[in-house]
C-alpha cells in the first residue's frame, strides 16, 4: 500500500452577526444597508443598489431601530422637497463597532485556518 502525500490547505470560514433576545440585530448585510443609506441619503437608492425591495430594506431598518437603544436610521417622508434618510449617531457607531468586531473575527478565522491540519 503506497503512502498518499497530498497536502491540502484548509480555510475556516464563517459569518458573524449580533442578536438580541428578539432575534438578529446586526450582520454584514444590515451593515452594508446602513452604509449605503449613509452614502446615498435614501432608503430607496440603498435598496436598489443592494437589489432588494424597498419594503425589505424598510423592514430591516425598522427591525434594527426596534432592537437598538436608540434608532440607527432617521427617515423623513417625501413630498415637495423630497424625503430622505440619514444615519443617527447610533447608526454610525453600529457601523464602526460591527466593523471592528468583524475584522477581529476574520483574523480569528485566518489564525484557525493556519493551525488546522489533518
Amino acid at each position: 500500500m503506497s503512502k498518499v502525500t497530498n497536502t491540502f490547505k484548509y480555510k475556516i470560514r464563517g459569518r458573524i452577526w449580533v442578536e438580541t433576545e428578539k432575534g438578529a440585530f446586526l450582520g454584514v448585510g444590515r451593515i452594508e444597508l446602513l452604509m449605503k443609506i449613509k452614502e446615498s441619503g435614501s432608503i430607496t437608492k440603498a435598496a436598489k443598489e443592494m437589489k432588494m425591495s424597498y419594503r425589505q430594506a424598510w423592514e430591516l431598518i425598522e427591525s434594527m431601530n426596534l432592537k437598538s437603544k436608540k434608532p440607527l436610521v432617521f427617515s423623513k417622508t417625501g413630498g415637495k422637497g423630497g424625503g430622505g434618510a440619514t444615519l443617527t449617531e447610533a447608526g454610525e457607531k453600529a457601523i464602526a463597532e460591527f466593523t471592528k468586531l468583524n475584522l477581529a473575527f476574520k483574523k480569528f478565522l485566518l489564525a484557525q485556518s493556519i493551525k488546522f491540519k489533518l
